[in-house]
């Protein structure tokens, strides 16, 4: 039995007319008469009566007529999804985030992902710090990272999506709040806020680079694992923070944003994956349309 023989019985069970059928199905009507009465003797039961003027199905007839259909319409959403799934327009994909960007990019890049690409089921996984990033991307727990460089692992291939600026977050009662721009050196004496360091965060490793070359050890007052808690420690005077810009869009009561001078202060915001597939190439897309 193939699939020709069910298509063959769906067009006679619907039309319940073998001209008619055969019209529909583009070929002679005597060919699709011996292969319905191929399909009934491999079968071995009668699914139609056949009368000089009529045809009609038969209780086994209605029964088979029943699930043909059912199968035939399963074997086109296959053809279909499969189709979908190669052109990258259905699947799933597993994105993690750094802590700046999940209140700013991950958003956004969220809702273009539902516009341009509604058959794509997406997770996020947020404040992700970049060494569980690769674990997860390693591990096959997401499918693309959204992270601070350096990556420094075999097998995961990164591209720059932005560079975003420095801001100083301080306490909205800060002496350097209502400065247009500050420097890292008029830091110097502040208790710093910074992300977890021993080589888990990159932003630690940066806050202490610059004050390094500003000719100066940050003075650590509290580490923190996540962007929220250290922009919400910053509003209750435990220290200042150096963050990406895009941490602003964390707009919490008691906090003020001030450009980090120089301009040139800057970290990269890139996307890292270890496969390539459609999806991933879609989706990697949508993310440039919107960081370009």
């Amino acid at each position: 039995m193939e699939l020709r023989h069910l298509r063959y019985f769906r067009a006679v069970g619907e039309e319940l007319h073998f001209g008619r059928a055969a019209e529909r199905l583009h070929i002679a009507q005597p060919p699709l008469s011996q292969q319905i009465r191929q399909l009934e003797r491999e079968l071995g039961v009668e699914l139609l009566i056949r009368t000089t003027r009529t045809v009609e199905l038969t209780p086994a007839g209605r029964a088979y007529l029943q699930r043909t259909v059912e199968i035939l319409d399963a074997v086109e959403e296959a053809a279909g999804q499969t189709r979908r799934i190669a052109a990258g327009i259905e699947g799933r994909v597993a994105i993690g985030c750094v802590g700046s960007a999940t209140y700013s990019l991950l958003p956004q890049l969220v809702r273009a992902l539902g516009e341009s690409l509604p058959g794509v089921e997406v997770s996020v996984r947020g404040e992700m710090l970049a060494p569980a990033q690769l674990e997860a991307l390693v591990s096959g727990g997401i499918d693309l990272a959204l992270l601070r460089p350096p990556v420094m692992h075999d097998g995961v291939v990164t591209e720059t999506v932005r560079r975003d600026r420095l801001l100083a977050a301080l306490p909205a009662d800060h002496r350097l709040a209502g400065r247009a721009e500050v420097t890292v050196n008029d830091l110097r004496d502040e208790d710093f806020v910074v992300h977890a360091g021993h080589g888990r965060s990159v932003m630690s490793n940066l806050v202490a680079a610059i004050c390094a070359d500003a000719g100066y050890v940050p003075r650590i007052r509290q580490e923190v694992s996540e962007t929220s808690t250290l922009v919400t420690l910053v509003a209750a005077g435990i220290g200042v923070a150096i963050v990406p810009a895009p941490t602003a869009a964390l707009d919490i009561a008691g906090v003020r944003y001030v450009p980090l001078a120089p301009a040139s202060l800057g970290v990269d915001l890139v996307a890292a994956r270890t496969q390539d597939s459609a999806v991933i190439a879609n989706v990697l897309g949508v993310l440039r349309e919107l960081t370009e």
